[in-house]
């Protein structure tokens, strides 16, 4: 990929398993195509991946699978956090020597930290690589407006920040204000509040990528300043199904999944244990909603 500035809509791949639990990369490959052929502007492996299950094969392996398929064509992002810095960084190199285009990294949480040594954490991941770096900010690890500036001030390949501590909208606008032009800022949290972000200074969202055609949709319509016709859009389409899947624990992944295996995107629905059980009425939610969203399931590979 070329350096240009990262802009738009960067969904983050979910990780299509075999039943056995393996990583199924022919449906990962259609996936990515599906993607690309809605307009997407980048897609991503991050958390929305799973990829704090994985181990550390199958973090190269799905970080070539997915750089292999994307073949240039828009910048892949790899998440490569960890709860150690030394960790984190070896992700992170691992993650560019593989031809990764960005690093998005999500500061440690496991244990408390104070500000100074995530800093700390930053810098030394900042001076182990020399591609463009996008911090995380999470509710288990948020980065206050002023450590973000403290942090990119340091760090040259510091460039952009996700903000998805709640509430979003307060934090893209704090955000916002205090970066300028310094940072350049994404949503995140599924999409939940693109349009909100984008009226206080988000660039881009990073939702998931079961359907990357409406949410691109509703980026084009915002960019030719027809908010409306974003709203209708991402009301009619979107807004559903982030209801359903915020609803407690990790129910996302399923309902995110079994949306793939209905389109015919992708073979099984499958999501690594732990995750959250769905219940019988959960699921003839679920099952009502994607009725609705793909009115005629499509078979794998049609």
């Amino acid at each position: 990929m070329t350096s240009a500035a990262i802009r738009g809509v960067v969904p983050i791949l979910v990780t299509p398993f075999h039943p056995d639990g393996s990583i199924d990369e022919e449906s990962l490959a259609r996936l990515i195509e599906f993607n690309i052929a809605a307009g997407v502007h980048g897609l991503g492996v991050a958390l929305g991946s799973e990829v704090f299950k994985f181990n550390e094969a199958e973090r190269a392996q799905i970080t070539r699978a997915t750089i292999k398929a994307v073949n240039g064509r828009v910048p892949v992002i790899i998440n490569s956090g960890a709860a150690g810095t030394d960790l984190a960084v070896f992700y992170s190199r691992a993650a560019e020597a593989a031809g990764a285009d960005a690093l998005m990294v999500i500061p440690p949480s496991f244990m408390p930290v104070s500000s100074e040594e995530i800093f700390d954490y930053y810098r030394a991941i900042d001076a182990a690589v020399g591609i463009p770096i996008i911090l995380q900010d999470v509710p288990q690890g948020p980065i206050s407006p002023a450590l973000a500036l403290r942090i990119a001030d340091a760090c040259p390949n510091v460039t952009y920040i996700k903000v998805e501590t709640v509430p979003v909208t307060g934090k893209v606008h704090a955000m916002s204000s205090a970066a300028g032009d310094r940072l350049t800022i994404f949503g995140g949290a599924g999409g939940s509040y693109f349009i909100e972000e984008l009226r206080r200074g988000a660039h881009g969202t990073m939702p998931f990528c079961s359907q990357p055609a409406d949410f691109v949709a509703v980026w084009d319509a915002f960019q030719r300043g027809d908010e409306a016709a974003a709203r209708q859009r991402f009301d009619a389409t979107i807004m559903a199904v982030n209801r359903l899947g915020n609803q407690g624990g990790d129910i996302f992944y399923a309902i995110h999944k079994q949306l793939l295996v209905r389109r015919g995107i992708i073979r099984h629905a499958l999501v690594r244990s732990p995750t959250t059980a769905v219940d019988p009425i959960t699921q003839r939610e679920i099952d009502e909603l994607l009725a609705t969203v793909v009115p005629t399931p499509v078979a794998f590979g049609a």
